[in-house]
């Protein structure tokens, strides 16, 4: 408040002390209940509390001076340790070398890609998410970007970089437009085919693996026909098919 207020406070309050007044308001409400209930009443006390002046708010300008602001992005841990982009990506190449033999999608990644499946996906962000370091797909990504300046890295990508930077980082488009390519090379497709690989190739962008139960459980599939009619258009090969794509994603 300005020296004004404080003056015009002193008129209720001994030298204006308005912060010991209120240090003291539960004291004096024991001590003199009606003296002090008379003056919180007063209207014209209660108006300067709601619109005593202010102090005045004054700025200096060093028209010479150049403020310099920087700011940097950190993962937390689930233990509350915080991690420079390069660490966090230190710490999960650590991660990734030590639990192939603890943490089945790791090892299918590094060494039978033939067994990649939605539920090996499920188990690797569930390890990854839990680990001390808390390795969030979010967080990963973010820390591949800055690092790297990819952005949008899948989570493939960054666990066999990880285990060998000669690997190259996708995205997930990246990676399931490379699958397609491969499986589909020399292959001819009929309309009804090519719609249920555009579904397909769609699916796995989002989730970088596709099983059986995908087809009954998801609309993009389910309001098509689901598994009978996609199957039905493959001549009954759309398990080997999605095998194959599956395959392909995790090469």
């Amino acid at each position: 408040m300005s020296g004004d207020a404080r003056e015009k406070f002193a008129s209720y309050i001994a030298g204006g002390d308005l912060a010991g007044f209120a240090r003291d308001l539960a004291a004096d409400l024991k001590r003199n209940f009606a003296g002090t209930m008379k003056l919180l009443r007063d209207p014209n006390f209660q108006d300067l509390l709601v619109n005593y002046k202010r102090k005045e708010r004054t700025f200096v300008v060093a028209y010479e001076t150049k403020d310099e602001v920087s700011s940097s992005w950190l993962a937390r841990g689930a233990d509350g340790k915080e991690y420079k982009p390069e660490d966090y990506l230190t710490a999960f190449a650590r991660f990734v070398e030590e639990n192939p033999n603890h943490i089945e999608a790791i090892r299918i990644l590094q060494k039978s890609p033939e067994e990649w499946s939605t539920e090996a996906l499920a188990e690797l962000t569930e390890k990854l998410k839990t680990a001390p370091q808390r390795f969030t797909v979010d967080s990963l990504q973010k820390a591949h970007q800055i690092h790297y300046q990819k952005a949008l890295v899948d989570i493939i990508s960054m666990v066999k970089h990880a285990a060998d930077k000669q690997n190259p980082l996708f995205t997930a488009s990246e990676r399931v437009e490379r699958a397609f390519r491969n499986v589909t090379a020399g292959k001819t497709f009929s309309p009804d085919q090519q719609q249920w690989l555009d579904r397909i190739k769609d699916h796995l962008v989002q989730n970088l693996s596709i099983d059986e139960d995908d087809f009954e459980a998801l609309p993009v599939f389910a309001r098509f026909g689901g598994w009978k009619k996609a199957n039905g258009a493959f001549s009954g090969e759309l398990v080997k098919l999605i095998h194959s794509f599956n395959k392909a994603i995790a090469i």
